[in-house]
């Protein structure tokens, strides 16, 4: 048996697609789910020989599953990977709107250890604006169902700098949540995408307001016990995602399911976005990749680099990183976006905000 570090199986479905939503997610086509669940025990059955040490099932929102569906999914899951328990972390993204107590009670009664839960704000009328059809009532629920139910590992999500949510909006719903103490929050800062509604409608993240908003996150969260461990996310100690950590850290996985990536002996693929075409191409056994690479030297090196510049303890680069990128840690370093202690590089608090920038440094084509 071969040993890969991560598995993550791709629901794209969802009730309603958010405003900046620019994942790989469709609402309108629950009645592809059955066959959906159908191609992805077959595409699983050719990893059954792979073991893993973390599970994390994303979307889409995998929480609009039915509670039979979700048997459908987790028995796959154990039949060709064996007990969920078998993993030293185990999660499943989740929306209040459709996290009922019944759905919370098996997901414990699998061995599911952990949540993360899609808030994005903690007002009402900025939840409707951006696209969400829960409450922050529903949110208190579900929150409140899953703690009684036993989970005791529960991430959070916010966004930074939602149109029309004042800054003070955001601060005062971030120290609600904090008052819950939820073991992971992640904040992210509003990007707008091309091919999302917010772009389609003109609308703009203010980075000014996303600045100042993350920025005080980040010390609102400091101060209250969590670790700022990577540019989005905040834990408690020894809370950390096990499942992100082994990407930053360029470690391998598999991704299963429609628009999954996987990374494995060097190469990295990608799953064909479309639903229907990912059903088709497993129901007549063609590969559902529709893309693939092999990076090697420089540009092998950087990427390693970029990934782990993620983390705010930084990377420590080799010998061969150090030489292949010595101009451009320089220039970045002058630039005030990373600094250099030996052979670690790690992102200045100014580079935290501006990280793509840095980052570019790493990605080919280099000259």
């Amino acid at each position: 048996m071969t040993h890969c570090g991560g598995l993550y199986l791709h629901i794209p479905f969802c009730k309603q697609k958010c405003g900046y939503c620019d994942f790989a997610s469709f609402a309108g086509i629950e009645n592809q789910i059955d066959t959906y669940l159908t191609a992805l025990e077959k595409e699983a059955q050719k990893y059954s020989a792979v073991s893993f040490d973390t599970l994390y099932i994303g979307g889409g929102t995998p929480s609009i599953l039915s509670v039979c569906q979700l048997e459908k999914l987790f028995q796959l899951i154990s039949k060709n990977f064996g007990h969920i328990k078998n993993f030293s972390e185990s999660t499943l993204e989740a929306n209040p709107e459709s996290l009922t107590a019944e759905k919370l009670n098996f997901l414990k009664s699998t061995g599911l250890n952990r949540l993360s839960i899609g808030l994005q704000s903690f007002d009402d009328n900025t939840l409707q604006r951006i696209g969400r059809i829960h409450t922050v009532d529903m949110f208190l629920q579900a929150y409140q169902n899953a703690r009684e139910t036993g989970f005791l590992n529960i991430n959070v999500d916010l966004i930074a700098g939602l149109p029309g949510q004042t800054e003070k909006q955001f601060l005062d719903g971030l120290k609600k949540l904090i008052s819950l103490s939820p073991e992971h929050i992640s904040v992210y800062a509003l990007q707008v995408e091309e091919g999302t509604a917010f772009y389609r409608t003109g609308i703009t993240a203010d980075e000014d307001l996303v600045r100042h908003e993350w920025e005080q996150a980040h010390f609102l969260l400091m101060e209250n016990g969590y670790i700022h461990y990577e540019i989005s996310n905040f834990a408690r100690r020894g809370f950390e995602s096990k499942h992100n950590l082994n990407y930053w850290k360029d470690g391998e996985y598999v991704g299963l399911g429609s628009a999954a990536a996987s990374y494995q002996a060097g190469i990295r693929r990608h799953n064909v976005s479309s639903v229907t075409e990912y059903i088709a191409r497993i129901k007549n056994d063609k590969s559902p990749t529709d893309f693939q690479e092999q990076l090697t030297g420089k540009a092998k090196a950087g990427e390693q680099i970029m990934l782990g510049l993620r983390m705010l303890g930084g990377v420590q680069l080799s010998t061969e990183q150090k030489e292949l990128f010595t101009p451009e840690i320089k220039e970045l370093c002058a630039r005030g976006l990373v600094e250099q202690n030996g052979d670690l590089l790690k992102l200045t608090f100014e580079g935290m905000f501006l990280a793509n920038q840095a980052f570019m440094a790493f990605v080919g084509p280099f000259e």
